[in-house]
């Protein structure tokens, strides 16, 4: 499978429902997020973690993706999560935007380093993505 494809069957996943996003990651995966509260690096177990507080937070949590792009074994992302919040299950937000460089192993995500910025109404971006195939 190409590295593109690997990467791009996580981005279609609804992370809030889905059973066996691990079997994606690899076991010996690394990832490195810059966010607004700072550096943070998980390896397997800490994804594992994160995606399960997922689960318990949001009715739904979803990728919107604009770019998509491959160098070898190596994919760049850009893209909006998009959420569905237990205290308001009638309404979809914007969360926050990313950009995500994978590289695959294995046909699996093994190296992932991700930059975000947090969602407001005022981007001008959050009304394309649903414009631009993949």
């Amino acid at each position: 499978m190409s590295a593109k494809k690997v990467v791009k069957s996580f981005y279609d996943l609804d992370l809030s429902k889905a059973e066996n996003v691990m079997d994606l990651f690899h076991k010996d995966c690394k990832l490195q997020w810059n966010s607004s509260n700072g550096f943070t690096t998980f390896d397997y177990d800490g994804v594992k973690n994160m995606l399960a507080g997922l689960k318990r937070s949001f009715l739904s949590f979803k990728f919107r993706v604009s770019h998509l792009l491959e160098d070898e074994n190596n994919v760049t992302a850009r893209y909006t999560i998009y959420v569905t919040s237990i205290e308001r299950p009638e309404e979809e937000d914007p969360l926050a935007h990313f950009i995500s460089i994978w590289e695959v192993k294995n046909d699996k995500l093994y190296r992932g380093y991700e930059i975000s910025q947090l969602a407001d109404d005022s981007s001008a971006s959050l009304n394309s993505y649903a414009q631009i195939k993949v």
